[in-house]
């Protein structure tokens, strides 16, 4: 009899740890993240570079998350570029390699100059930043 019990609660043991165990492993790779960014001039004048310092933030990490930038001029005429002086071509896609990074927006605009950076992840999780820049045509003395 208490063989019998014993097994029969070995049995028990056995089953629950079966029935416990899963093959649904939940990994999460798909992290939220933003793009931060130092103040920036509101007014620049024709030919005036503004400088963009840029922080990513990540919610999670997983290793083999790939984060880009494209860009669009939606007002006036401009160029941006990284800072090592690579120039961006509106609406390509450019792999960002470090969470913090520097770009330069140069405008051409004698009026206004609005530019959206859209971020976006591997996992295509996308963080918009429009930046909007007014001439500055006043002379210093």
């Amino acid at each position: 009899m208490k063989k019998c019990a014993s097994y029969i609660i070995y049995m028990l043991l056995l089953a629950a740890i079966a029935c416990a165990c899963s093959d649904d492993i939940d990994i999460k790779q798909d992290y939220e993240f933003k793009v931060t960014h130092l103040p920036v001039p509101k007014k620049l004048k024709t030919g005036e570079t503004a400088e963009i310092r840029c922080q990513l933030e990540r919610s999670g990490e997983y290793e083999n998350t790939k984060y880009f930038l494209r860009y669009f001029q939606t007002e006036g005429r401009g160029s941006l570029r990284m800072d090592r002086g690579t120039p961006f071509l509106p609406n390509d896609t450019y792999e960002l390699e470090k969470e913090t990074f520097r770009l330069y927006y140069t405008s051409y605009s004698q009026e206004r100059a609005v530019i959206e950076i859209v971020f976006f992840d591997s996992f295509a999780r996308e963080y918009p930043l429009t930046l909007n820049f007014n001439a500055n045509s006043s002379e210093e003395k």
